[in-house]
This record gives structure tokens, C-alpha cells and sequence, in this order.
């Protein structure tokens, strides 16, 4: 795996946001509620294009506006500070990557391919939206205590997907506790947002093996 330059600014349309079409107003055709969703993906989208150019620090309410085509009242009605809006970007971003993980969970019968299949969902769909992943696994360490409890909440909800995964596979193993779960899944996702630091854009899948041969051996290999 070789770093790689990061070869876009925008998001992927489709990977996690879903970019909104430019509005030709005829008329009422539009109602109002389709207008003020699309200019809020509008706002997450930038926000998070944004972060992952400069960081949380270099990017203000205005910047957001801007790059949203949005006015500043639009952008009030909608979040009360730019936290409330990096956040719910980041909420999307976890709906979405646990959608991602969920058939992989129910994918093959062995531990080990399960395990294999759940780390690759995990990094390609990190691959799949390279500026979706720096904003949000990068980063985010930089907005403190807040991002740390939600980000926390979002591990333990992974962890308990894994758990769930390997009762399912050995119900008559003796049970883990859960913090073993939830530190594997720190692991991975500090193993990956290390990565994606060093410059490794769009090729993270390429840890699979590597990563899922210790966290078998770490949760027990059967």
C-alpha cells in the first residue's frame, strides 16, 4: 500500500451524501419542506468538504454558507452553531458505515472469513468517499470532549455488532466483555484514520488481511 495524494475536494455523490440538483423554481413546484432538506445536505456536504480541506479550526459558519450557496439565515433556521452542523454530518456519516457493515455481518459461516468480510466493508467504505473519511476519522479529535463521547457511542455500537457476530458463530464459546469488542474497534478505526493521515487515499482495503488476522486472534480464533 503506497500513500497516495488525495485527488478530490468534493464528496462522492452517493457514498454517504447525496448532492442536491441546482433548483429551477417554476412556479410553487417546489415546496418549501424539498427546499430546506436540500439546502441542508447542501450544508453538511460542505461543512465536510471543508473540514477535511482545512480542518474543523480553519472553517467558519460563513465558509459553510458559501460553499452551500445557502444565506446565513437559512443556515440558523437549520443548526444553531457550526458544531451542531459537523455533527450531524458526522451522525450521517455513522447511519450510513453501519448500514454498510450490517450484511457483512450476516456474510459466510466461519469466523474467520466473517471477521475478514466486516474489516473490508469497514475500510472500502472509507475508500468510497476519501474526503467523507479524513473529515470524520481525522479530523474530528480536533473539536475535544464532544467528539470524543460521540464518537465513543458510535464504537460501542459497532463493538456490540461484533459481539453479537461472535455469539452468533460460537454460542457455546465462553462470552467476552464488551470493552474487548469496543477496543478492537478503536483499534481498527485509529489504524485506519493513521492512515488516511499518512496520505493512504482510496487504498485502505488493502489492510484487510493484515488487520483482520489480529482481531480474530485477539477475539479468538475457534
Amino acid at each position: 500500500m503506497k500513500p497516495s495524494t488525495m485527488s478530490r475536494s468534493r464528496v462522492a455523490d452517493g457514498a454517504f451524501f447525496v448532492v442536491p440538483a441546482e433548483f429551477r423554481r417554476r412556479g410553487n413546484d417546489l415546496r418549501r419542506a424539498e427546499v430546506r432538506l436540500a439546502q441542508r445536505e447542501r450544508m453538511l456536504i460542505a461543512v465536510t468538504e471543508l473540514v477535511a480541506q482545512h480542518g474543523y479550526r480553519g472553517v467558519g459558519v460563513r465558509d459553510i454558507v458559501g460553499r452551500a450557496k445557502v444565506s446565513l439565515a437559512t443556515f440558523y433556521d437549520c443548526f444553531t452553531d457550526k458544531d451542531a452542523c459537523y455533527f450531524a454530518a458526522y451522525d450521517r456519516f455513522v447511519v450510513v458505515l453501519l448500514g454498510r457493515l450490517e450484511p457483512a455481518l450476516e456474510q459466510g459461516t466461519e469466523w474467520e472469513e466473517r471477521v475478514r468480510q466486516v474489516v473490508r466493508s469497514y475500510l472500502a467504505a472509507l475508500d468510497a468517499d476519501p474526503v467523507v473519511a479524513r473529515a470524520f476519522e481525522v479530523e474530528m479529535d480536533a473539536l475535544g470532549r464532544p467528539a470524543r463521547e460521540r464518537r465513543r457511542r458510535a464504537n460501542q455500537g459497532m463493538g456490540r455488532l461484533v459481539k453479537a457476530m461472535r455469539e452468533e458463530t460460537w454460542p457455546d464459546h465462553p462470552t467476552l466483555v464488551e470493552s474487548a469488542y469496543v477496543g478492537v474497534v478503536c483499534a481498527v478505526q485509529q489504524l485506519a484514520s493513521d492512515a488516511l493521515d499518512g496520505g493512504y487515499v482510496g487504498c485502505l482495503a488493502d489492510m484487510t488481511e493484515e488487520i483482520s488476522g489480529w482481531v480474530v486472534a485477539t477475539l479468538g480464533a475457534g
